[in-house]
């Protein structure tokens, strides 16, 4: 029954920011070749097309707030929806402040919070331009964040807050999420949802891809993407 499968990108077919390999990328094409795929992404389509070296596929960035769609013709991706939110900055700045002040995180490196033309906003706690090394030993399993992941919801009410990376908080206007955006895809495609598997890692407390995890999508964890094709064996 199943005639698409969606994908996470960092974390589940590449290591975060990094291109795609050729033996995940022999993955999909095996794939392809029994079902359609896209990715379900929270950066911009283009990022994520670049990224996997412009595979052919689908694209939903930005939590659904942008998609593309591959163009056969062209070897790229149509723009074919991109929104755009307001941000009340202030408002933003001095809830982060408030955050900030409360639980010690009051020292960091450039901006504090980054604000991207989507509307989507990202608490860089330790700011925008901290070194590598200090974003990877700050929080490495979460536990910091989690612990005040309910207090930033409810702070941010307007937002879906995400555990994002391995230092911030993502934040997407309501109700833009991964579930929102494939359900909004299987709609306009006509999918139902027991014909669609969702192939990712984030789907523990705050990650970007629990909410699909926790719907009536059928989900494939990957807990490593070098083992990608271990995971995907049943389907393949």
């Amino acid at each position: 029954m199943i005639k698409l499968i969606a994908f996470d990108l960092d974390g589940t077919l590449t290591q975060h920011k990094t291109k795609l390999d050729e033996k995940n990328r022999s993955v999909l094409d095996r794939l392809a070749k029994k079902y359609n795929l896209c990715m379900v992404g929270a950066g911009q389509c283009m990022r994520i097309f670049n990224q996997m070296d412009q595979y052919p596929l689908d694209i939903i960035g930005n939590y659904g707030l942008q998609y593309a769609s591959y163009n056969k013709e062209t070897s790229s991706l149509d723009i074919v929806r991109d929104l755009t939110f307001p941000c009340d900055r202030a408002s933003v700045d001095e809830r982060v402040t408030m955050l900030r002040n409360k639980y010690g995180f009051t020292e960091f490196a450039g901006e504090s919070v980054e604000y991207h033309p989507s509307g989507c906003v990202t608490f860089a706690i330790l700011g925008t331009k901290a070194k590598a090394e200090d974003k990877l030993a700050f929080d490495p399993d979460r536990a910091k964040r989690r612990k005040i992941y309910d207090e930033v919801c409810e702070v941010f009410s307007e937002y879906i807050v995400f555990v994002g990376g391995s230092s911030s908080f993502d934040m997407a206007p309501k109700p833009y999420n991964k579930y929102y955006a494939l359900d909004l895809y299987c709609k306009e495609k006509g999918y139902k949802h027991d014909e669609v598997i969702f192939v990712g890692d984030d789907y523990g407390q705050g990650g970007n891809d629990e909410s699909v995890y926790k719907s009536d999508f059928g989900f494939i964890c990957v807990d490593d993407y070098r083992k990608l094709e271990e995971y995907v064996a049943e389907i393949l």
